[in-house]
């Protein structure tokens, strides 16, 4: 008897995150940026001490005093096919806050380094350890997340599946949504060895059809204790063969079957929470 791991359906970011610890409010949407850079492994004197060191200079001067940034999370690869990733997370209340929290990063850069030849001299020192070249992602939060029951003072491991969505001539967004909420309450919230999960859907980027979540566990050894846990619950609702066969096939028919996993390690010195109104 199969048990389809949509239960583990789908990412990134965004990313990410600590960050969540934030959604306090039921369904209410978020947008998430998701940038991708690589480090620059040629910056041979480059030590990841002075690197964290550069990343929470900045973090302290800029994200953490920008309210219109709700939320951030840094990642490092882990088990992904670039060894160079680095993941920065950012959360906003709206699509319009994206384009004004940029602006008024720019505003407290020039705060925080009023002299024009110390500014630059810091961004060039930062710069070395990146190349040139990223990639963006936009998503929207879906449906509800699984907070943290206390923001982590360790590095977390996220586990992101990144799925396509199928058209299901049958389907329905209730239908959709409505599965969704019962794989959420029954599957993830019931399981403790998953500390917190996200789920996310495009909105801007290379892949409309893009659906993400994350997950969240302390350790890499738990991403299987938490596939355990996750047949036990999914047998304690579901219990006879038929019924189990009946619910992954209305759930199977929304998703392709083409997906991308990828494994990430936290940043804790890099994460800003977000804080209920």
């Amino acid at each position: 008897m199969k048990t389809v791991h949509y239960k583990f359906f789908a990412l990134i970011l965004l990313l990410f995150t600590q960050y969540f610890t934030l959604l306090a409010q039921e369904n209410k949407k978020y947008y998430l940026t998701v940038t991708t850079m690589h480090r620059n492994f040629d910056h041979k004197e480059g030590k990841a001490e002075d690197w964290l060191a550069l990343e929470k200079e900045y973090f302290d001067k800029v994200i953490k005093k920008n309210d219109l940034i709700v939320a951030t999370n840094v990642l490092n690869h882990y088990y992904t096919a670039n060894n160079d990733e680095v993941i920065f997370v950012f959360v906003y209340e709206s699509w319009d806050a994206i384009k004004k929290a940029w602006d008024k990063n720019e505003e407290l850069v020039k705060q925080a380094w009023p002299d024009e030849k110390a500014r630059k001299s810091y961004f060039e020192k930062r710069n070395k350890y990146y190349k040139p070249n990223h990639s963006d992602e936009i998503y929207s939060s879906y449906g509800n997340p699984k907070n943290f029951a206390k923001t982590p003072d360790k590095p977390m491991v996220y586990y992101v599946r990144k799925s396509e969505l199928a058209m299901p001539k049958d389907g329905t967004d209730k239908e959709f949504d409505d599965l969704s909420k019962q794989v959420f309450d029954n599957l993830y919230m019931k399981n403790d060895v998953i500390k917190a999960y996200y789920p996310h859907r495009h909105a801007w980027g290379s892949n409309n059809l893009d659906f993400v979540e994350v997950f969240v566990v302390e350790n890499l050894g738990d991403l299987e204790n938490a596939w355990k846990k996750e047949e036990e619950l999914f047998k304690a609702k579901w219990k006879d063969e038929k019924s189990q066969n009946e619910f992954e096939k209305k759930m199977g028919k929304y998703f392709t079957g083409q997906h991308g996993d990828y494994i990430y390690r936290s940043v804790p010195e890099l994460i800003k929470v977000m804080v209920p109104k």
